[in-house]
């Protein structure tokens, strides 16, 4: 059965990987898994079609056979069970990177996304600069006991896993901010994610279809 995911037909991301389908293409990938893409422009986020798969009009959706998922940690995870590459083979090593795994999208992606979203949709209002001073005081407290659990270490629990993919996708939201300065192990944390064949892969996959889309 072929795997279909979905992704923005022009990502708002500009083509730097940040859309959310970036994780499911690298999950995917890590495992060797083929796939394919329908891409859905953001008026058909919100048709029937769409949401009867996608309740809430985002993307990624994931679809294999009669199995049909939203929510990309809900997708990675899925990946991750059926496939092996992505979660240790012992328990209590597998427990642990599941917990990474929610690590990342509840601890470390709210203030981070905010962030973003707050100088999109905040810039121009009086309480911006409260607000942005607020988050990234969180963010800041977040970066500060990632940075000192990783110490030295290469992933966050002996081998790369799922919870590395999704916690090096959130961090990549901060890439080029100066947020990140004052934690170099973070920074190299990140830059071995970026070096991964896979994730290589699936970043040319998701800047191929902004390049198109911009092109056209």
């Amino acid at each position: 059965m072929t795997i279909t995911i979905t992704a923005f037909e022009r990502s708002p991301d500009r083509g730097r990987g940040l859309a959310r389908d970036m994780r499911v293409r690298w999950a995917l990938e890590e495992v060797g898994e083929p796939y394919e893409v329908r891409l859905v422009s953001f008026a058909k986020l919100r048709e029937p079609a769409h949401l009867s798969r996608q309740p809430f009009g985002q993307i990624p959706t994931y679809e294999e056979g009669d199995l049909a998922l939203f929510e990309s940690g809900a997708i990675v995870f899925h990946i991750a069970e059926r496939h092996a590459g992505l979660l240790p083979e012992g328990a209590n090593a597998r427990a642990r990177a599941i917990a990474w795994m929610f690590a990342a999208l509840n601890t470390m992606e709210p203030p981070i996304f905010d962030r973003a979203l707050a100088a999109i949709l905040e810039r121009n209002e009086p309480w911006y600069e409260q607000r942005l001073h607020s988050l990234e005081l969180t963010i800041g407290k977040r970066l500060t006991d990632l940075s000192r659990r990783l110490g030295d270490a290469e992933w966050l629990d002996g081998a790369f896993s799922a919870g590395d993919l999704l916690m090096v996708t959130v961090l990549l939201r901060l890439k080029g901010s100066a947020l990140l300065d004052d934690y170099p192990n973070l920074l190299a944390y990140l830059a071995r994610g970026e070096a991964r064949p896979a994730y290589k892969r699936a970043f040319a996959a998701q800047l191929a279809v902004f390049t198109a889309a911009s092109a056209g």
